[in-house]
């Protein structure tokens, strides 16, 4: 089954990481379904019906974003909330509709990879960062399969060559789910 991306960036036009990764997915429309929340829900009122309907029509799922103040873009965390619902991503009366499902994350980060350590400035890991993710699949019975980042945005912006590589090692990363 194909897997699906759900791309949250609230300004895709002017990334240089997102825009590349999602040029590169939806060169492959029959590997790979691109959903870009801001596009879809620009008002920020999410169908959750849609999108249940939408993930589980496919096999595996990815949580593109980049990096916000530690966390996830706001329109993502909102889908989140609405989107795993009781009784369908988890619970005790049916919730079972990731169980097994294969998920991961793909995240650009802003900052250095070494200012991402516990000896770093911000003394985190980015896999500590993103802790409550794989948390949150695991709570809902999913096959959590890590994540995938691209660091220095904001210090080095990657042009030619390391771009192009950035988005081909993207897609091995999902393709090896």
């Amino acid at each position: 089954m194909k897997t699906l991306v759900i791309v949250t960036h609230p300004s895709i036009e002017t990334s240089v990481i997102n825009k590349r990764w999602v040029e590169e997915l939806k060169k492959c429309p029959e590997k790979y379904t691109v959903h870009e929340l801001h596009k879809v829900y620009p008002d920020g009122n999410v169908d959750v019906e849609k999108e249940q309907q939408l993930i589980e029509s496919h096999g595996n799922l990815v949580l593109q974003f980049p990096v916000y103040w530690f966390n996830c873009p706001p329109l993502l965390k909102k889908w989140l909330d609405d989107v795993f619902a009781y009784g369908w991503a988890y619970g005790s009366k049916g919730g079972d509709k990731l169980k097994n499902r294969k998920a991961a994350l793909a995240v650009s980060a802003g900052i250095r990879e070494e200012d991402y350590q516990e000896e770093g400035r911000y003394r985190y890991t980015l896999e500590q960062i993103l802790t409550p993710f794989e948390t949150t699949f695991r709570y809902c019975h999913a096959d959590y399969r890590s994540f995938f980042a691209y660091y220095g945005a904001e210090t080095l912006e990657p042009t030619g060559s390391l771009l192009d590589k950035s988005a081909q090692d993207y897609l091995q990363f999902v393709d090896n789910l």
